[in-house]
Parts: structure tokens; sequence; C-alpha cells
């Protein structure tokens, strides 16, 4: 079967050479000259199924006025005459009650964690190699507060049987040794064993090498336009180099998947979720992160990646912009320095901006579509990493006609009316 895979970031080259190794011709068609050049291109290098959790939560709105007012603040809002953003906004708000988040986080670890087992095994396979650790990861909390609200997780994480450990300041400096020197800054934290951290675009790069040698075929520089549909479903795309012919067609376009299928009268609530990052050499690997740590105050987290420092966070809603903004810097290396003083220099090093790819209520949209021969992956916000081999493996099983290994259950675009 013919398979036109549009996207080439970390979710739809992982697509594709999973659809490949299962038999499939295979085509990529991406505007960039090479893969992982947008979002995959500099995110924090986690993969942390454990933490997958959405936005969207009890107490959330009135955290988000108080983050709002912060000067390092986590969120950041540009008042936009943008419809999309105010009604995202508001399905967000629908979502923030507790019943709604134990549902969403029970279906995001669901798939994160076969993610993160799919892609132990992809290793294996295949000897990949992106400055990998599989150390655990750290979640750092400042105050008293923050470690007793840990309790709604760990109970969530206790029902999907994910091991953790709640640890208090000698706990987290004995995973994080170069935290003893700022001890005095936070009072425990929440470590999940299982978490891995690696540098995405450097899998994705490598990753899409294996799939070419496996028969994917890579067109860089095309913009898909739109689809040419008739009774039985797709018939082409329409892009800048002509029509492209297909079987099946896995739309993995992130914030941009929402407007190419809108003719096909799919409604999809992604919303672009502007992040940031800083990536440092380190210049004292003791005083440096072992793998992940995430300051739960600030929502950033500061991740060992080789011999570098990647520091990420802060949600900015301000639509498309792709402006870097010098106030969300200062955040990241307050931060960084923070609680890794010695371990990096916070000057120079690459700032860098993507658009996380955000639904409502933080659960991708995997699977089928209305359209016969219509298949989506996209809107994994800030997860696009931790859960991309398992979306990989999920949808070359439904292109391939087989039983997929997790419930697919609430994760598809269905479950918006």
């Amino acid at each position: 079967m013919h398979v036109l895979v549009l996207g080439s970031g970390v979710i739809g080259t992982t697509i594709a050479y999973n659809l490949a190794k299962a038999g499939h011709q295979v085509t990529v068609l991406d505007r960039q000259p090479a893969p992982a050049l947008e979002t995959s291109y500099a995110n924090a290098g986690e993969v942390s199924p454990g933490y997958s959790s959405p936005w969207a939560g009890p107490g959330v709105p009135l955290k988000a006025v108080k983050w709002l007012l912060m000067q390092h603040s986590p969120l950041v809002i540009k008042p936009m005459l943008d419809p999309a953003m105010w009604l995202w906004g508001l399905a967000m708000l629908r979502n923030c009650t507790q019943a709604r988040y134990e549902i969403n986080k029970g279906r995001m670890v669901r798939l994160a964690e076969y993610s993160r087992d799919c892609l132990v095994q992809l290793r294996a396979d295949t000897g990949i190699r992106y400055d990998e650790r599989a150390l655990g990861t750290l979640q750092l909390f400042r105050t008293q507060k923050q470690l007793d609200g840990a309790a709604n997780d760990i109970a969530i994480l206790e029902s999907y049987g994910v091991p953790y450990q709640l640890l208090d300041r000698d706990g987290c400096i004995r995973w994080e040794p170069a935290l003893a020197a700022v001890r005095n800054k936070f009072v425990g934290g929440l470590r999940l064993p299982g978490g891995e951290t690696g540098d995405c675009f450097l899998f994705t790069q490598r990753l899409a090498k294996l799939a070419e040698a496996a028969g994917v075929q890579f067109r860089f520089g095309v913009n898909s336009l739109g689809f040419a549909s008739d009774n039985a479903g797709v018939a082409a795309v329409h892009t800048d180099a002509g029509p492209f012919e297909a079987d099946r067609y896995v739309v993995a376009l992130g914030s941009y998947s929402p407007e190419l299928v809108k003719p096909l009268d799919i409604r999809l609530p992604v919303y672009p979720v502007k992040g940031f990052s800083l990536t440092l050499p380190i210049t004292d690997a003791s005083k440096a992160p072992e793998s992940t740590v995430m300051d739960e105050t600030f929502k950033v987290a500061v991740t060992r990646l080789g011999n570098r420092i990647r520091v990420g966070g802060t949600a900015q809603l301000s639509g498309f912009d792709l402006a870097l903004d010098r106030r969300r810097r200062d955040t990241l290396e307050h931060v960084v320095g923070d609680l890794f003083p010695r371990g990096a220099r916070a000057s120079g090093g690459e700032f860098w901006t993507g658009l996380r790819p955000m639904t409502p209520d933080g659960t991708p949209i995997i699977g089928k579509t209305r359209v016969r021969n219509l298949l989506l992956a996209t809107g994994h916000g800030t997860l696009g990493w931790t859960m991309a081999a398992g979306t990989g493996r999920v949808l070359c099983d439904i292109v391939s006609e087989r039983e997929p290994e997790i419930d697919l259950e609430g994760l598809g675009v269905e479950r918006y009316g």
C-alpha cells in the first residue's frame, strides 16, 4: 500500500519508519529542507511518560492568573483578535475539573508508557544513538504546597502501575548531586525512574536515514496546500510541486494540521502554544544535571544532552508568531542559573522557539477520520518526543489493519463529536 505522510517532524518520521518496516511504500512531504527543523528541533529533551499530564486541571484557572503576574511567568498570553485562540481557551477551561483531569491524564499516560516501551525496542532493534540517557526524571518542588499537591498525580500513576519515588531534599540530591549546592531552593521532588532523555532532533534525523534505507522517499521543500477529494475519500494532495497521489494519507503537520483538513469538514481543536529553549555547553559536568530536572514553579525543564544542557519551557499564546522574545530567555536563564549555577554559562548558547500543537484536553489526536483513507497524528503538545514511538506504531497498525497493542479509546478526533 502506498502511504503519503505529511510532515517530517519526530511524529511523521517515526510513522514513516514503522510503515516502511511493515512493507508499505511510503512518501514523506515536508516544506523544510530536512527532517525535524520545526517543533522537533530543540525541545526540552525529556521522554517522561509519568509526567504526561494535561495542562487543564482543577485549580489551573486561578494558577494561570498568578502565573501571568509573575516576573518569570510560565504562561504568556498576547491579546489577539483570534477566535481560534479564545475558543480553544474556553474548551480548555471546560476540562479544568478533577474528573476530566483524571480521564485525560489516564489517556495520555496510557499512550506515553506504551511509547516509551516502543522507543526502548526501537533502540534495541536499530542501535540508534541520540545522546540518550535512561536515568529517570525529577520534578522539583520549591514549596511544601507543591509537594503535598503531588498526591493526585501519584494516585493516577499507581492506577497505571507507573513506578515513582517521592523524595525529600536529600533524596533529590542523591539522584541529582549538583543540587546539593542549592538545597535551600527546594523541599523535595517526585522522581520517575522510567523517564529518559535524548536529543529529539538527532533522533529524528538519524531515524530518517534508517527510514530511507528501508525505502521511504522524502520530498523536502514541498508545501502541502490542500486535498482533492471524491466520494471514495482523498484522491490527492495539492502541493506547490504538483499533486501527489496515494492509497492512504497521514497528516502529521503539528499546529498546521487543522487548516489543511478544514475543507474536508474536519474540525481539529489544535492550537499553537509557543515554547522556548536554550541550549548551553556544559562548563563543569559535576555541577550539571544528570538527567532532567523539571522546576514545578516555573514549568521549566533542565536536561542533560551529552555535553550540553537544554533548558526548555514557557507557554505563550500568540498564534503562529515565531519571534524570539528576550524576556522568555531571561526566564530560562534564571532557572538554570538558580538550580545549576556552575553547570553552564547562561550567556551565549542557542536560543530557539517552536510551536507546540496543543489540544484543549491535552490528549493527542491519532487514528482514523470520517474520510475513509485519511488519518491524523497531531495535537501532541509538549509530548511529541515522549509519544512519538508509540504513535508511529499505532498508526502503522491501523494502516496495516492490525489490532493496535493499546486501547485507543479517547485518542481519536471522534471524542470532539
